[in-house]
């Protein structure tokens, strides 16, 4: 979704329990945080109601995008 260096910091101040999750999910994925917001962010202008399966089949998608953007980076990095 973005370039390099076409980025802009998102913050927010969550729950103890709410970060946790967040972080717990992400960890489990083997993604970050911020790939997984970035990866989520097109799927935010959905229109009309998704079933559990539907909804569950879009998460998979956010989740492996999320480890391409987690991959980018990790590259970019090293360059």
């Amino acid at each position: 979704m973005s370039q390099a260096n076409d980025r802009k910091a998102l913050h927010a101040y969550l729950s103890d329990e709410a970060h946790d999750k967040w972080h717990g999910f992400a960890a489990e994925q083997g993604v970050s945080v911020s790939a997984m917001l970035e990866a989520l962010a097109p799927e935010l202008n959905l229109e009309g109601k998704l079933t559990q399966q539907e909804l569950g089949e879009r998460l998979n998608i956010v989740v492996k995008s999320a480890r391409k953007i987690d991959a980018d980076r990790r590259r970019r990095k090293k360059a």
